[in-house]
């Protein structure tokens, strides 16, 4: 169980550092203004919003990735806790797709994880 708990965190790690490429280096061009419907004055508008985003979900695929490196626990459990936080807040704040496609995933994984013990 824990692997496929340490794959469940690895996908986690991905979609975060996926994110952080949309969010810091594709929000204000053609594929990201697409992906969240925006138009081009709204997305050269809040670039720097978004990126300081995307920064934030590069800490958390970092620090995911960090845990499947050292394989603790404990960070495995902290920064999975810190992406179903940020998921339900988005998903509260901003889009409901985000309690889908953040929360969700690493809520997944904190289950598989905690019950891997």
């Amino acid at each position: 169980m824990i692997t496929l708990a340490n794959i469940m965190i690895a996908i986690v790690a991905v979609l975060h550092l996926g994110f952080l490429i949309l969010e810091m280096f594709l929000w204000d061009h053609p594929f990201g203004r697409k992906r969240f419907k925006m138009t081009p004055e709204y997305s050269r508008a809040s670039a720097s919003l978004a990126a300081n985003q995307g920064l934030y979900n590069g800490f958390l695929a970092a620090g995911l990735i960090w845990g499947l490196w050292t394989g603790q626990f404990a960070v495995k459990i902290f920064f999975l806790i810190c992406v179903v936080i940020a998921g339900i807040y988005g998903g509260i704040t901003a889009r409901r797709t985000i309690l889908y496609i953040q929360a969700l995933p690493g809520l997944l994984a904190l289950l598989l994880l905690y019950f891997s013990r």
